[in-house]
């Protein structure tokens, strides 16, 4: 379409894409809420619609055949925000995409409860099971050499810390995981050498930055930090996710 915040004149514009199945979907009854999936196991990704219950501790099927790490509901019904679970966070937290809020505690989200290899469990809280409302949840399992959900703590020194993948990057999400700091993405489509720079932010409508960050190097096994900000490395903890350039088999350095 015509719509400027897709389309603009001579606007750049960045999308990001994960195939789950091939669009085929499927109906999913193991938890106590009837879901919609499309699932890639062997990718540990999978797209999950549903309408809500209301009810504490009611579960949903996910599709995957492994525990996922990290999850995203949004309510696609109502004005509310993303609703993010993460395995490190743990299950009486929550984080919020659109925000650089600090984690939340309150049951209302994961009633308290990790998610399974088969389900993940809701509280009553309106931005994941609002009663008759519609939503989708992104599911993303750590799966050797193609996804990793990690954690690490930084050094607040250009030179940083290294994290072990186990693969090189080709996608990297940070988010500050113990404060106020936006949710930072890097890709080598945009960064095509090291050290890399070009930075987004999933939360706010900032066009990506360049001038400030030199945010790391991809590696043939990981990335390295070379900067001391506290939104990617000061003595702080830090969650992400990382795909793999080359998923499942060959590791390549650049």
């Amino acid at each position: 379409g015509s719509d400027s915040v897709y389309n603009g004149s001579s606007n750049t514009f960045l999308g990001w894409n994960w195939r789950a199945n091939g669009g085929t979907t499927a109906s999913n009854g193991t938890g106590d809420i009837t879901s919609t999936v499309q699932a890639d196991p062997s990718g540990g990704f999978s797209i999950v619609t549903y309408t809500g219950s209301g009810t504490a501790g009611n579960t949903i099927g996910h599709g995957l055949s492994t525990t996922p790490d990290m999850i995203m509901i949004k309510n696609i019904s109502s004005v509310d925000s993303w609703a993010v679970y993460n395995s490190y966070i743990g299950n009486t937290k929550h984080l919020v995409l659109d925000t650089g809020v600090a984690p939340v505690t309150s049951s209302a989200y994961w009633n308290s409860t990790s998610p399974t290899s088969s389900v993940f469990t809701v509280g009553t809280g309106d931005a994941l099971n609002q009663n008759t409302k519609n939503y989708v949840a992104y599911c993303f399992a750590n799966i050797e050499g193609y996804c990793k959900v990690g954690t690490y703590t930084g050094n607040a020194s250009t030179n940083g810390v290294f994290c072990h993948t186990g693969f090189r990057p080709a996608w990297l999400m940070i988010k500050r995981a113990n404060g106020v700091e936006s949710w930072f993405v890097m890709d080598d489509k945009r960064d095509t050498y090291n050290v890399v720079e070009g930075v987004m932010q999933l939360n706010g409508g900032n066009p990506e930055s360049t001038a400030d960050y030199d945010v790391g190097d991809f590696l043939s096994n990981g990335f390295k930090l070379r900067i001391s900000g506290v939104g990617f490395n000061g003595a702080e903890s830090y969650i992400y996710l990382a795909f793999a350039e080359n998923p499942f088999k060959y590791a390549t350095a650049r």
